[in-house]
């Protein structure tokens, strides 16, 4: 009898993905202060812009690089558990009405709306922190040269060269009009950078990865990262607040710079298409074991919030 095919990178992550995010989420459980440890309030509210939403893209692809580089998944909690808590982070600050004013964020009220605009200033500089003690305690311990190098390289995703500071740029962009190069510009920093770091973090935990395998993983990641943002851009237009799980619209209303309002809608879809592509390409020398990368190339593009 004929052998069964192998399945597609698409039903290898499909597969993946219900471990991987039960994984994370159990992990930043054990990690979160509980709701009733002093200061009770402003722990709970952590926990509540953490816990039981979002893709958790960026952990999963911690997970999916590690299998890739044939690190075991329980090794990888402790920088899976930090660009989660650093996502979270900057989406609670991103919300605030200093920044984008939103109301609604992976289908629940905003943390400052739930709680309060001084609570979720601190829920972010405590999520923050919390990121690097989970990659300095990670458990299993991580070889010291691998945490300096992943410390180094979370530090660099969030500061000003990273998302912080892409984050600035989108704000003063705001009804400002952008060239294809400062928006993809705007974006390597502001989404772009911690997904490179997810990536990043799990290659850097592999005491035998060589130069050109860092720099085919940074390639890939950094292809997938603009390709998000893109899927993003398109769904604001297209999704309903519903479906997307945020306010739909809301980059028309705060006149932000984006891949549909510059290229139109079917040019920035081929755009997305065309950098999962490149993506792809730079896993070509990878076995079997990226299928799971190669999986959330497609999923990046295809996905419906």
């Amino acid at each position: 009898m004929p052998s069964p095919s192998h399945p597609t990178p698409s039903e290898i992550l499909e597969d993946r993905l219900p471990a991987y995010r039960a994984q994370v989420e159990q992990a930043l459980d054990r990690l979160l202060p509980g709701g009733d440890t002093l200061p009770m309030r402003l722990h709970e509210a952590m926990r509540y812009a953490v816990l039981g939403t979002g893709k958790r893209l960026r952990p999963v692809l911690v997970y999916a690089t590690g299998e890739a580089l044939g690190i075991p998944p329980r090794n990888l909690d402790g920088p899976a558990c930090a660009v989660e808590l650093v996502h979270a982070y900057s989406l609670v600050h991103d919300d605030l009405p200093c920044m984008d004013d939103d109301d609604l964020r992976r289908g629940q009220p905003t943390c400052h709306k739930a709680y309060d605009e001084a609570t979720a200033v601190l829920v972010g500089d405590a999520l923050q922190s919390l990121a690097f003690r989970a990659v300095a305690d990670a458990d299993p311990p991580l070889p010291a040269e691998a945490r300096v190098r992943m410390l180094r390289s979370l530090a660099v995703a969030t500061g000003s060269r990273g998302m912080v500071g892409g984050q600035a740029l989108d704000l003063a962009a705001a009804g400002q009009p952008l060239d294809l190069a400062q928006l993809e510009d705007l974006h390597i920093h502001k989404t772009g950078a911690l997904i490179r770091a997810s990536v990043m973090l799990a290659a850097h935990a592999a005491d035998d990865a060589d130069s050109d395998t860092l720099e085919r993983l940074d390639s890939y990641a950094k292809s997938v990262g603009l390709a998000f943002q893109i899927r993003d851009d398109i769904l604001d237009v297209e999704g309903t607040t519903e479906a997307i799980g945020k306010t739909s619209g809301a980059d028309a209303r705060l006149e932000k710079a984006t891949y549909p309002g510059l290229l139109g809608l079917q040019e920035a879809r081929a755009r997305g298409h065309e950098l999962v592509q490149r993506a792809l390409h730079n896993l070509e020398p990878f076995d079997e074991r990226a299928d799971c990368l190669r999986g959330i190339a497609r999923f990046i593009v295809e996905r419906q919030h």
